[in-house]
């Protein structure tokens, strides 16, 4: 009898989307995972992935995929119903779209602890973000004046995007005395979040990307990264799948189980 575990069963919700369809190539081929559903917005022409089942309603996937885990790379209007839904059910979500808020991942921990399963929130999938975060929150430690700005393709809605904000607040939390203004800042210094302007760009063409400039005394200091494609994100994508099962409560970031 061998003694390796069965393959993670992860369902996809929002398929249908260039996440989406990055994630699905990448499970499929790591031997850790199983594409076990498939969500989609409204019924396919044509099935993404032959032999897997595919829905379009977050409970029905929920009641008959026997899902381990449930990926949601939706959007804000349905994350936070989806992941309600899937830690109801006792699967493990692992969350890839933004639209959440600090409450609800306080109350997805409750939630999850209760129903005895682990789940991670992951406002970045990407090592190299998130090691560009880690080196922000180093350098803010030494400056007095940051900026950040962030640029994302003409899709993502959101703005500054999760990865800025969680930027600013890992330099907060390692006691940045970084500051740039405070209170109502010039419409055209961007939004104002802990006293660091964050400035967002969305235009045709980029994927992902942020600088964090700090300025000192006769110098600048810029940390920067890049996603030129999504294939970025899979590395990450793949290892919280396979990791969150093990997990107990709601974790915040990527970072909490790589480093």
């Amino acid at each position: 009898m061998s003694n390796n575990p069965r393959p993670v069963r992860v369902g996809v919700a929002g398929a249908a989307g260039k996440m989406g369809r990055a994630a699905i190539e990448a499970i499929q081929s790591d031997p850790r995972l199983t594409l076990a559903g498939l969500l989609y917005r409204e019924e396919p022409v044509t099935a993404l992935v032959v032999d897997v089942p595919a829905f379009t309603h977050p409970l029905d996937m929920l009641t008959d995929a026997n899902l381990d885990v449930f990926l949601d790379l939706t959007n804000a209007d349905s994350v936070v119903a989806n992941v309600d839904l899937a830690i109801a059910h006792r699967v493990s979500p692992v969350v890839g779209a933004t639209g959440y808020s600090s409450d609800d991942i306080q109350r997805w921990d409750i939630l999850c602890r209760e129903n005895g399963v682990g789940g991670i929130a992951c406002p970045n999938f990407s090592v190299g973000a998130l090691l560009m975060m880690r080196f922000a929150s180093e350098a803010a430690r030494f400056f007095t004046h940051a900026e950040v700005i962030e640029l994302h393709h003409d899709g993502k809605r959101d703005a500054p995007s999760g990865t800025a904000l969680r930027t600013v607040e890992a330099m907060v939390a390692a006691g940045a005395k970084t500051s740039s203004g405070s209170g109502q800042a010039p419409p055209s210094r961007g939004l104002m979040s802990a006293g660091v302007p964050i400035h967002s760009v969305r235009l045709p063409g980029l994927v992902a990307h942020q600088e964090v400039l700090f300025g000192g005394l006769g110098e600048i200091l810029t940390i920067r990264h890049d996603s030129l494609s999504r294939d970025s994100f899979m590395p990450g994508l793949l290892e919280a799948c396979a990791t969150v099962p093990s997990l107990s409560g709601m974790v915040y970031g990527l970072e909490k189980i790589l480093f």
